[in-house]
């Protein structure tokens, strides 16, 4: 199958936000400077905005701000650093964040794009600011609330329960029902690496695990870098064990604010990472989302996913609000 995305282009303009708490978070600009503003989410949290991020948008068309959030890729100080101080990287901050982008870049309002964890990132920006969102593409979605990460963890061990046995292995003390990614996450903030590097590769084996359904788990190379996996497992049983420092209602209560924002969604039938109906009855309240399920994919995606996503911004550049087939 041919790849639906469009061509890697470069950036033509990088730079880095100094925020009054002392983060640099790394930012750059792609496409065209005087296109259809957007700007992307990316997943883990701590993936980073790796470059494949940018295909999904056509560089004639459309101006793409990308950023690493705090503690990962290029921003500074990382998650996984010596005396990491995270007490600084919260929901809240990464909306400031996008939100001093957005004024720095003079845009009024712009597309978000988000995957994973980046889709609830852009739901709560969204709700925040709906004055500032254009359109809304997800893919991937979960809204990261105490259900989904029970969800997880505590049901995916029911899938996986011989990975499970190992992830529960560093901290057995945790009950069924406990918030176990706060529990791993406070053996990651541990000085000791002979206590930190054990919880940091069972939580990233986990990750593994979970993100593929038909096939065993693929080895992530990124977690070969101790660095690496410990930044990442340390930002995401952060935002995990707080639950993505929202409420319970956090986005489905204010979905008003969101409802006339044209929005697409799209999950693969097979990402059993997260429950899909909690995507299907958000997007039911949302009188312009849509929401395509692909058969046979799961979390990583593949060609259906993508078509479906360079579809959404294509359709959106061009300024149509006619469904995805």
């Amino acid at each position: 199958m041919t790849d639906p995305r469009h061509a890697l282009t470069e950036p033509f303009e990088t730079g880095l936000l100094d925020t009054p708490d002392g983060h640099r978070v790394h930012w750059e600009r792609v496409g065209n400077p005087d296109g259809k503003p957007a700007v992307v989410l990316h997943g883990g949290p701590g993936s980073g905005a790796a470059a494949w991020w940018r295909r999904y948008f056509d560089p004639q068309r459309y101006c793409v701000t990308l950023f690493d959030q705090r503690g990962c890729g290029r921003s500074r100080p990382l998650a996984g650093e010596p005396g990491a101080d995270l007490s600084t990287i919260t929901t809240q901050h990464l909306i400031g964040d996008i939100e001093s982008l957005r004024e720095l870049h003079g845009v009024d309002r712009w597309l978000v794009l988000g995957g994973s964890w980046g889709s609830t990132l852009g739901l709560a920006y969204a709700v925040a600011h709906p004055d500032r969102v254009s359109e809304m593409v997800f893919w991937g979605a979960v809204t990261t609330t105490r259900e989904e990460v029970d969800w997880l963890t505590w049901t995916m061990g029911e899938v996986y329960p011989e990975a499970f046995d190992a992830l529960r292995s560093v901290v057995p003390h945790v009950e069924r029902g406990g918030n176990l990614p706060a529990a791993v996450h406070a053996l990651l903030m541990d000085p000791d690496p002979d206590v930190h590097r054990p919880a940091a590769a069972a939580w990233c084996d986990w990750e593994d695990r979970i993100a593929a359904l038909t096939t065993g788990p693929v080895p992530n190379p990124r977690y070969a870098d101790p660095q690496f996996a410990l930044g990442f497992a340390r930002l995401v049983t952060r935002f995990f064990g707080h639950h993505g420092f929202l409420p319970p209602d956090g986005i489905s209560g204010h979905l008003d604010a969101i409802a006339d924002i044209p929005a697409v969604f799209v999950r693969g039938r097979l990402d059993i990472a997260a429950p899909l109906g909690v995507v299907h009855r958000l997007v039911q309240r949302l009188p312009l989302a849509e929401l395509h399920v692909v058969e046979g994919e799961d979390h990583s995606g593949a060609e259906g996913m993508d078509g479906l996503l360079v579809a959404a911004t294509d359709r959106f550049a061009a300024g149509g609000d006619a469904a995805l087939p």
